[in-house]
């Protein structure tokens, strides 16, 4: 667990594989009146028509990863970076940095009396260190593969292999300070992120 700094609100890392429900937690917070810093939409926002990051894609890969209508073409741009580790690097050092800039400044202006910083890749990218506390969604790894089937109409093969690419459930549970259990019934996880609102409405007053 971080220390929490003085120039930002008290912040939860929330996190969980591929299928966990994610989005049902964070919807449920925001409901509850907490500001989230959502890492999904910074991400798209950086590489947006007209921003410096796609300027920096573009100057790289070439006019090709882009569409006609100037948006990122990311079947494209993953085309040439899908089995090219060079390439790979590249286009995480130009983008990380802007996402993890973006997201302490949308961090800074968090309003409500703690913020949720939902990162699917919070473990992975090694991002702990921007939060006070991590909490992670979690349920078995069948229900997320039934879960994202459902979701993304992909196959199960390829479910998998985005599981095995992503942090194992024993290395998320490792580093979280609370797991919110999303086995059961869409309530049964909502009273969970009740209880742990109000202890984080706690701490926080405590911390300021």
């Amino acid at each position: 667990m971080a220390v929490s700094a003085q120039s930002r609100p008290f912040l939860v890392g929330l996190t969980g594989g591929i299928g966990s429900g994610k989005t049902l937690v964070s919807d449920t917070f925001a409901r509850l009146g907490v500001d989230i810093v959502d890492a999904d939409i910074i991400a798209r926002d950086v590489v947006a028509p007209g921003s410096e990051g796609l300027s920096a894609l573009v100057e790289h890969f070439g006019s090709g990863i882009v569409t006609a209508s100037g948006e990122l073409n990311r079947a494209a741009l993953r085309e040439r970076v899908f089995s090219n580790e060079e390439e790979k690097a590249w286009l995480n050092a130009c983008l990380h940095p802007r996402i993890r800039h973006a997201m302490q400044q949308a961090a800074a202006n968090v309003k409500s009396s703690y913020g949720i910083l939902a990162v699917p890749l919070l473990i992975e990218n090694d991002l702990t260190g921007m939060v006070d506390r991590v909490t992670v969604v979690d349920c078995p790894e069948d229900m997320q593969v039934a879960r994202a089937m459902q979701r993304d109409g992909s196959s199960e093969t390829i479910i998998r292999s985005i599981i095995a690419s992503q942090a194992t459930r024993e290395q998320r549970l490792a580093v979280a300070d609370d797991v919110i259990d999303n086995s059961l019934t869409p309530e049964h996880t909502r009273e969970q992120v009740k209880a742990l609102h109000a202890t984080y409405q706690a701490i926080a007053s405590q911390s300021n």
